[in-house]
């Protein structure tokens, strides 16, 4: 149930938003403020999802209103009412963080449309402060070998510009960890991070993905939408695998960067973003170039700091350190205690070619702390490790 707050002086305008929006749908909640003030103490003492909010009232005016809620609850959305006279008010209202207004008398395609899409940011940006919560522990950058080093110092140089870095590297090696890290460190820490793996989406849906759509732009579009740029305002999105999508997304992708504003799939307005692109890929994007499968201007566009992160081959030395790492880790998630390997079983698994990189060893340490003795022996990889 979303729970929707009008904040309106005008009784008869409270009444008419009201019964649009509740008539629209059963999940939302409607409560009403009178003024300015009032609406201040309900905001305080509510979880609100949405507000909309009339800009000249008695007692407190909705600019007032928004910057206070603004310090409180800065992920709470505002929509901003505004009448005839009132619409340079209503920029500054966007300026200062409102999702977007709307005029006097209320269109209800405009209203409908803009409450969803407020509603559908603020789940992605709860749910992405959600998942922050995890991610320094499941993105941790473990090693200590002169490669592994070299990039943390490249991340603590590059993370707090707002440099496009494009991250290389074979798969399983930890492109994701490098993207996370340089978010994390960024000045958009406190904003979302959005994640878009562009391998694993159908090339006919990856525009829509990226940059929303309009109701009925395609089959299947039943209503507006915001995409993942939208999404990422204020904060990061990390384009992972960006060699594998299409040549139509490039392009929009390209002007995303060029001029900082998207187009959603059906439609011709304009929409501001104010992001920071990370990329990965597994792809030589110079040979893709060759073949006429990637846009050069894209690739420099993005290229601005090149990371290539090393396969697990060239990086043995901290093998050791990555099966104690993965080892305490597993135990922590089955609830045990962490099971030790011998010396001869480290250098065993040193000696691997490790065609899958990190993630192919997590899961090889994984099955030998369920197959293997209560210290894992060099038998034990011999035995279960496939190799």
């Amino acid at each position: 149930m979303h729970k929707i707050l009008i904040i309106e002086d005008e009784v008869s305008i409270r009444r008419v938003l009201k019964n649009i929006i509740t008539e629209e749908s059963q999940n939302y909640k409607v409560y009403e403020a009178e003024d300015g003030l009032q609406g201040v103490e309900m905001i305080k003492e509510n979880d609100f999802d949405l507000v909309l909010c009339d800009i000249k009232m008695p007692k407190m005016d909705g600019i007032e209103v928004l910057e206070y809620a603004k310090k409180i609850k800065p992920e709470l959305p505002f929509l901003m009412i505004s009448g005839h006279g009132d619409l340079e008010t209503a920029v500054q209202a966007m300026k200062i963080g409102a999702f977007d207004y709307i005029s006097k008398p209320p269109d209800l395609n405009r209203l409908l449309n803009a409450i969803r899409n407020a509603l559908d940011k603020k789940e992605l940006v709860v749910e992405n402060k959600r998942l922050k919560k995890k991610v320094s522990k499941n993105y941790e950058m473990v090693g200590e070998s002169e490669s592994i080093n070299q990039i943390k110092e490249m991340i603590e140089k590059v993370a707090p510009t707002d440099a496009r870095v494009l991250i290389t590297g074979q798969n399983g090696t930890g492109k994701e960890l490098v993207a996370h890290w340089l978010h994390e460190k960024s000045e958009r820490s406190s904003g979302p991070m959005i994640e878009v793996n562009c391998a694993a989406i159908p090339s006919e849906l990856i525009e829509s993905e990226l940059f929303g759509h309009k109701k009925g732009s395609f089959t299947g579009a039943q209503k507006d939408r915001a995409g993942k740029f939208e999404a990422a305002n204020g904060g990061t999105i990390f384009l992972d695998e960006v060699g594998d999508m299409s040549l139509a997304a490039q392009a929009k992708v390209l002007r995303a960067l060029q001029e900082g504003k998207i187009q959603r799939v059906g439609d011709e307005k304009d929409i501001s973003v104010n992001v920071r692109v990370l990329a990965a890929t597994n792809k030589d994007l110079q040979k893709e170039i060759e073949e006429k499968k990637f846009r050069e201007d894209l690739y420099h566009r993005l290229a601005v700091i090149i990371i290539k992160v090393p396969s697990l081959g060239e990086r043995r030395d901290d093998i050791p350190i990555l099966i104690e790492h993965f080892s305490k880790k597993i135990a922590e998630e089955q609830g045990t205690t962490p099971k030790p390997f011998d010396k001869k079983a480290i250098k065993k698994l040193q000696e691997y070619n490790w065609t899958g990189n990190i993630r192919e060893l997590r899961n090889v340490v994984e099955r030998l702390i369920i197959l293997g003795e209560q210290t894992v022996t060099e038998n034990d990889v011999k035995l279960f490790a496939s190799k």
